[in-house]
């Protein structure tokens, strides 16, 4: 550790208390409050602890790393995905907060990157953003080692596991760029993340004794619906009236990119001020899509998931899911960004059985036991190879190679280092790629197991708020009133029955067992008659707890 970044932590013992946060918060940062949970995300931090804060889209999780930052003085690193997104942060901490902030990345110029460079290596405190890319250079890594950094960010931190929804292979390195600068105290936030996912960021960015907090998902503004349909077309013809006769601006997601500019067209025909978004356009349109969308020009985006990520936008009052997404993480995240300014809101997911399958289709495949062993005979042959260097051996792709790559560390069978890649131990490459085939089988069972949990949101019979909150290990004591199955009078039917005298679950939610077959896992939901386990292996299994109970499958781990 660096003696500026010893000294910053030393200063900050003890923790800050709670009214000089708020003080901060109201004379930096004009905020007159604070919401449940972020005073103790700020307070581990500054007092040099790591923490994990899940919290919801437009619940404040900047707000975390820049009263922290400020509190701390220094350089705050904040890792960020999106080369947009870090320059609205920059823009709202120079212009509305006056912090001094800069974004190295890509878009800049040689000259432009020497002079953010330069601001940060002043020795005033500075907020730096960069993208995990960026931070795989060694260069950079070693500019800011030099610097100090005392506080570092990892927004969107469930890029980082491979459970999540939106695995991100860049975000692997962090955990090691964590410690080549001395592990300051670090900030790990993201806007979803069940109890697994939870677990993998803690472990792969290498958190010590971090503290979790999971706040906020209760968003009772937005009112849940789920609207069943047997054929295709009467689906399509349902999404579009409903757009056409709601109110507000809104956002329509779908699976395919097709369909991303089909509804747009047909949304059009009827005078809708809509527009598609999907990876497959021009940066310069999605570009003016966000734009528009933002400053209020543009009334619908229609887009795949591609779309949403950085959206600061308080006034959208309806999300329509013209399909399943791959796992309730992703669903919530995008019902998230409606009625972010407390109003009435609807989320409505459009649901075919049917169109399950495109999701299980979606769902990664395994990569050939040939194309693993191409590259780990490659590597064992030249060791500390770079990522570039071996795709071009290989005649791969960087995105094949860095995936091939990335299957053989989550196997344990190599190590990525700042000096090039290596194998670990004598395994031969058909072994290698033997233990690396059967990684890959149990996260494609994994990823499979999430769609499902998808299937059970939309069957359930309960109150679908109930359903969503207790997959995020949040508890609802009583239906909330505000969904169609509340609406219908079934949820209430199904919490009377749950809850009887007769009912008496025999588990508890975050519990670890056993299974004879399936090995170990976590108990995610108890319900009278049955328990959802997510094992590490296979994923989400819905059993019966009579058979558990009859045939003895379940064995509870000591805490």
């Amino acid at each position: 550790m660096t003696s500026a970044q010893s000294a910053a932590q030393s200063a900050a013992q003890p923790s800050a208390p709670a009214p000089l946060i708020a003080e901060t918060a109201r004379r930096v940062f004009g905020w007159p409050s604070l919401r449940e949970g972020q005073i103790d995300a700020v307070q581990a931090p500054v007092s040099g602890q790591d923490v994990l804060a899940v919290m919801p889209t437009g619940y404040g999780k900047s707000a975390v790393y820049q009263l922290a930052g400020t509190l701390l003085g220094g350089v705050t690193v904040v890792v960020s995905p999106l080369i947009a997104l870090q320059d609205d942060q920059v823009r709202s901490l120079q212009e509305v907060h006056r912090r001094t902030a800069v974004a190295i990345n890509s878009s800049l110029s040689e000259k432009e990157t020497e002079h953010a460079w330069s601001t940060v290596e002043a020795g005033e405190q500075c907020f730096v953003f960069l993208s995990p890319e960026q931070l795989a250079k060694p260069s950079v890594v070693s500019r800011l080692a030099a610097r100090g950094v005392t506080l570092f960010t990892v927004d969107e931190a469930h890029c980082v596991s491979s459970w999540g929804h939106d695995f991100r292979p860049d975000y692997l390195g962090l955990g090691e760029v964590i410690e080549q600068l001395g592990h300051p105290p670090v900030i790990a936030l993201t806007a979803t993340g069940s109890g697994p996912v939870r677990t993998d960021i803690v472990e792969r960015l290498g958190l010590r004794e971090a503290l979790v907090l999971a706040r906020g998902f209760d968003r009772p503004n937005i009112r849940l619906e789920v609207v069943r349909h047997e054929s295709d077309d009467d689906k399509r013809r349902a999404v579009v009236r409903q757009v056409i006769d709601a109110t507000g601006p809104g956002l329509v997601y779908v699976a395919t990119r097709a369909d991303a500019e089909r509804y747009a067209d047909a949304l059009q025909a009827e005078g809708i001020v809509a527009d598609a978004y999907h990876a497959g356009l021009p940066d310069a349109h999605r570009e003016d899509v966000h734009n528009r969308f933002t400053d209020g020009t543009l009334d619908i985006v229609v887009a795949t998931s591609a779309f949403g990520m950085g959206i600061d936008k308080s006034d959208v009052r309806f999300v329509v899911h013209e399909a399943v997404t791959d796992s309730i993480d992703s669903y919530y995240q995008e019902v998230g960004r409606a009625g972010r300014d407390g109003e009435e809101s609807l989320a409505t997911l459009h649901y075919r059985s049917e169109d399950l399958g495109l999701r299980t289709f979606f769902a990664s495949g395994v990569p050939s036991k040939e194309s693993i062993a191409r590259v780990y005979a490659a590597v064992k042959k030249t060791p500390s190879i770079s990522l570039t260097d071996l795709a071009d051996a290989l005649e791969l792709s960087p995105r094949t190679c860095r995936g091939l790559v990335n299957l053989l560390e989550e196997a344990e069978l190599l190590t990525s280092t700042a000096s090039g890649l290596t194998a670990v131990g004598r395994r031969s490459p058909s072994t290698a790629a033997r233990i690396a085939v059967e990684r890959a089988e149990a996260q494609h069972r994994v990823e499979k197991s999430r769609v499902q949990m998808v299937r059970g949101y939309a069957e359930t019979l309960e109150c679908r708020r109930i359903f969503l909150l207790g997959y995020f290990g949040e508890d609802l004591p009583d239906p909330c009133g505000n969904c169609d199955t509340c609406t219908s009078g079934l949820a209430y039917e199904e919490f009377a029955r749950e809850n009887s005298d007769d009912a008496s679950p025999v588990f508890v939610v975050d519990s670890r067992v056993t299974h004879k077959k399936w090995g170990t896992g976590v108990v995610m939901r108890v319900e009278d008659d049955r328990i959802t386990v997510f094992f590490d292996d296979e994923g989400y299994k819905v059993l019966s707890v009579e058979a558990v109970q009859q045939n003895r499958l379940l064995t509870v781990l000591p805490a």
